[in-house]
């Protein structure tokens, strides 16, 4: 998963789509001077060809940096440096007025097309993160949050690592909605989203739920590391201003967030259910703080004392 703005994304993908261009018209021409003997550029001769060519200047100075992580960006790297080898290799049989090895033109075709398939499987990668994205915030959808969910919920299952689950509402959002119109608190909402995709670790991840209710997986968290890392994102937003709208209004907001683990014992929803029933008791208990679900609590009294003791934890 590419943990991308989608509007980064499409320019990514729209960078792909220019640097596989850009290799097919350099193929043509390397053909063209191995078939006609037409002029060719005195750079492909050089060890580090891939770093200069059109194709290898993005992928080693403009491709995002959390390509990075991707495998399918990886084998693309190494597809294209190995045809740049065999690229040099019969050029330098030109230069030389040799014969062409046939063994080397056919690994040029074979190669060639091997670094097609990855581009390709580049770009299936980031189509695919662009579908799975909702297209307001940038949050993973709706969709693609259970079938994650219950592999987390298998591992813990298995004893081999815990999840915090988290459900987040902005605060407010209707005030804003009616002070400002609809236009800011949607941008509201996806500066919000944008601003924890930023701040949170890199494995968790935001899921749109429905309207302006959000849910964070914390994989490897427990409830009092899931409350130390909503802490901080929770008071960051509060402290980062929004901009938002075409006048560009900062507005200062704030949102609320339940905690719940991921109970091994029970499905997936009920533990989503437990997570919703925190985030009622913190926006009950005043908004802008983040409270743990209980069992135990059901009247005002105990939502007090829960108040206090998330309060202990660093909510």
């Amino acid at each position: 998963m590419l943990k991308l703005d989608p509007g980064l994304l499409r320019n990514a993908l729209e960078q792909l789509e220019q640097a596989a261009g850009d290799h097919t018209e350099w193929h043509e021409n390397l053909l063209r001077t191995l078939v006609c003997g037409l002029p060719f550029d005195l750079n492909d001769l050089e060890e580090s060809a891939h770093l200069h060519c059109r194709l290898g200047r993005w992928y080693y100075e403009r491709a995002p940096a959390e390509l990075w992580g991707q495998p399918a960006f990886a084998a693309l790297g190494t597809e294209h440096e190995r045809l740049h080898r065999i690229a040099a290799r019969l050029l330098r049989s030109v230069v030389a007025d040799a014969p062409i090895i046939r063994e080397d033109f056919e690994n040029l075709v074979d190669g060639s097309a091997r670094l097609r398939l990855k581009l390709d499987s580049l770009r299936q990668n980031i189509q695919g993160e662009l579908r799975d994205r909702d297209v307001l915030t940038g949050a993973y959808s709706r969709g693609e949050m259970l079938p994650e969910l219950r592999e987390w919920l298998d591992l813990a299952q298995r004893a081999v690592q815990q999840c915090c689950i988290v459900f987040m509402d902005v605060d407010h959002l209707k005030e804003i909605n009616d002070t400002y119109g609809h236009q800011v608190g949607d941008d509201v909402l996806a500066g919000a989203i944008r601003y924890l995709n930023r701040h949170l670790r890199p494995y968790d991840k935001v899921f749109r739920y429905g309207g302006d209710e959000f849910l964070i997986s914390l994989p490897g968290a427990d409830l009092a590391m899931g409350q130390a890392v909503i802490k901080r994102v929770r008071e960051g937003l509060a402290s980062a201003p929004l901009v938002a709208g075409p006048g560009g209004i900062a507005l200062q907001v704030t949102a609320s967030f339940g905690l719940a683990l991921l109970d091994p014992e029970v499905p997936v929803e009920d533990s989503i259910e437990r997570a919703d029933q925190a985030l009622l008791l913190a926006k009950t208990a005043g908004r802008n703080r983040a409270m743990s679900w209980d069992s135990t609590v059901t009247t005002g009294t105990r939502l007090r004392r829960l108040e206090i003791d998330d309060t202990a934890l660093g909510s």
